[in-house]
C-alpha cells in the first residue's frame, strides 16, 4: 500500500494548494464584482439579484397556476397587502393622511370575493371596500390631531379610494380569472396575460437600453424611448402569437389582438406608476425588492393587464370554445 508522503514537503504542498485555490477564488469573485458593476452601472440596478428574485416569484405563481389555484389567491393576497402598505405609506409621506390599516382590509376582502363569488358580487364587495375605507378617515377626522381642514379631507378621501381603485380592484381581475365560477379555464388566459407582459418588458428593455434614442415619455419616464417601445411591441406579438397556438388553443391571428392589447395596458401602467411616483417624488416606492425597488414597480405593468386579459376572456372565449 502506497504510503502518503510526510513531513515538511507535504505540508508545503498543501499550503501552496489551498494559497492556490484562495486565489483562484478572489479572481473569480472580483472579475464577478466587476461585471455585476458593468451591468449594474449601465442598467441602473443589480441585474442578476432581479434576474434570481424574478424567476422565483415566476416558479411560484407558475405552480400555483398550474396545480392549485387556491396558492395563487393566497400569493395574490399578500402581494395586495404589501402593496397597499407600499403605496399607503408614500401617499403619507407625500401629506396624503390614509388609513393603512382599513385599506389593507377593505383591497384583502376583493381577494377571496374574487374567486369564490361572482363578477357582479366582486363589485359589491369592491364598493363596500371603498366607503368602508372613506368611512374609517371620516371617523378619524372626529379626533382634532387627525383634522387638517375640508380641502385636507377630500384629498385623503380620494387618494383612499385611488389605492383601493388601483391596486384592490386591478388585482381582483387577476383572480376572477383563476375563479371556477367566474372564468372556467381563465388561468390559462392569466398566464398568458403574464408570459405576454414579461415578453413585453423584456423587448422594451433589451432593445431601449441598445438602439434607444428618442424618449417616449420625457416628462414622466426619461428611461423609455419609442425603439424600446417597438421592441415591447414585437415580443409582445410573437408571445401572443405562440401562446394562442400552443395554450390557449384558439387561431393564431389572436396573438396579435392579445400582444397588441396587453403592450398598450403594460405600457400604459408603468407609465401611469411612474407619474405617481414624480407626484410624490420618489424613485422607487420601496427597497423591499432587491433589484426591482418596490412590489408595486413589478405589478405596475401587470395590473392594468390583469383587467385587459379579463375583459379579452369575457369578449374572446365564448366565440372560441
Amino acid at each position: 500500500m502506497a504510503q502518503r508522503p510526510q513531513g515538511p514537503d507535504f505540508k508545503a504542498q498543501a499550503q501552496a494548494a489551498r494559497a492556490d485555490l484562495e486565489r483562484q477564488l478572489q479572481e473569480s469573485r472580483a472579475q464577478f464584482d466587476q461585471v455585476s458593476q458593468r451591468i449594474r452601472a449601465r442598467t441602473g440596478r443589480d441585474l442578476i439579484l432581479a434576474i434570481a428574485i424574478g424567476v422565483g416569484a415566476g416558479v411560484l405563481v407558475l405552480a400555483s397556476l398550474i396545480f392549485v389555484t387556491e396558492l395563487f389567491m393566497l400569493f395574490a393576497a399578500l402581494v395586495v397587502a404589501l402593496g397597499v402598505v407600499e403605496l399607503g405609506t408614500a401617499l403619507r409621506a407625500a401629506g396624503r393622511d390614509i388609513p393603512r390599516t382599513a385599506s389593507v382590509i377593505a383591497a384583502l376582502a376583493t381577494i377571496p370575493a374574487s374567486y369564490y363569488l361572482t363578477a357582479d358580487a366582486r363589485w359589491l364587495v369592491t364598493l363596500a371596500g371603498m366607503a368602508f375605507v372613506v368611512l374609517w378617515r371620516v371617523i378619524e377626522y372626529a379626533w382634532p390631531s387627525r383634522r387638517g381642514g375640508a380641502e385636507a379631507l377630500m384629498r385623503d378621501v380620494s387618494a383612499s379610494i385611488l389605492v383601493q381603485a388601483y391596486i384592490g380592484l386591478l388585482a381582483s381581475f387577476a383572480v376572477l380569472l383563476t375563479s371556477p365560477i367566474a372564468s372556467p379555464n381563465g388561468k390559462w388566459w392569466l398566464l398568458g396575460m403574464l408570459i405576454v407582459v414579461v415578453a413585453t418588458d423584456t423587448g422594451a428593455y433589451a432593445v431601449g437600453l441598445n438602439f434607444g434614442r428618442h424618449k417616449l415619455a420625457q416628462t414622466i419616464s426619461p428611461s423609455k424611448t419609442w425603439e424600446g417601445f417597438a421592441g415591447a411591441a414585437a415580443a409582445a406579438m410573437i408571445a401572443g402569437i405562440l401562446l394562442s397556438i400552443f395554450m390557449l388553443h384558439v387561431p393564431w391571428w389572436f396573438g396579435f389582438i392579445y400582444g397588441g392589447v396587453l403592450v398598450l395596458t403594460a405600457t400604459f401602467g408603468d407609465l401611469a406608476e411612474s407619474l405617481i411616483k414624480r407626484d410624490i417624488g420618489i424613485k422607487d416606492m420601496s427597497g423591499w425588492l432587491p433589484g426591482h425597488g418596490g412590489v408595486l414597480d413589478r405589478l405596475d405593468s401587470i395590473l392594468p393587464s390583469a383587467a385587459a386579459a379579463y375583459a379579452l376572456y369575457l369578449i374572446f372565449y365564448p366565440l372560441f370554445s
